[in-house]
């Protein structure tokens, strides 16, 4: 994509595993996904690293649950993930979300500046992604799960959630 997508995929990604992998290297590797409406899984199946074909193929998978968790699956990981070259593309593991912001430059006033703001990220550490292994994130419980004032002014959650009586929502 466009230098802005670039700058955007490099800050915002759900990553089980991201290398320059292949994946028209052969006809066996496939990216699949499945929705049931409760998960959303994305398969990454006999895929090849880049000019390192001859490694072998990799083989994981990335669930997405409405309940907010994420596991990460790995059947096949045929070597060490710090053993893969990150010269052609970065090797990551991880979550990370970002936003970005336009604003006037200030040496042409008629274009706008894109300013992208990293505000979260969650590194695995590859040196244990290994074959026949997962990785499972559970959500911190929130506001979000206040369905009343009620609810919202008796819980235990350590920031301060506050419930507003004409929106009917939290704050």
């Amino acid at each position: 994509g466009d230098v802005i997508h670039r700058m955007l995929t490099a800050t915002q990604y759900i990553a089980p595993l991201m290398a320059n992998f292949n994946p028209s290297y052969s006809r066996n590797s496939t990216v699949q996904y499945l929705d049931n409406g409760t998960v959303f899984v994305v398969q990454w199946d006999k895929v090849y690293l880049q000019g390192k074909e001859d490694l072998g193929s990799f083989t994981f998978q990335a669930a997405l649950h409405s309940t907010g968790r994420i596991v990460f699956g790995y059947k096949e990981v045929p070597v060490p993930v710090l053993q893969i070259s990150a010269t052609q593309h970065p090797v990551k593991a991880g979550l990370s979300d970002a936003f970005m912001v336009l604003n006037p430059s200030p040496d042409v006033p008629e274009s706008r500046r894109r300013t992208i703001y990293e505000y979260h990220r969650v590194e695995l550490d590859t040196s244990r992604i290994s074959s026949l292994s997962a990785v499972e994130f559970t959500p911190l419980p929130t506001c979000l799960q206040h369905q009343s004032c009620e609810m919202c002014v008796t819980s235990e959650l350590t920031f301060n959630c506050s419930w507003c009586h004409v929106l009917q929502r939290y704050l």
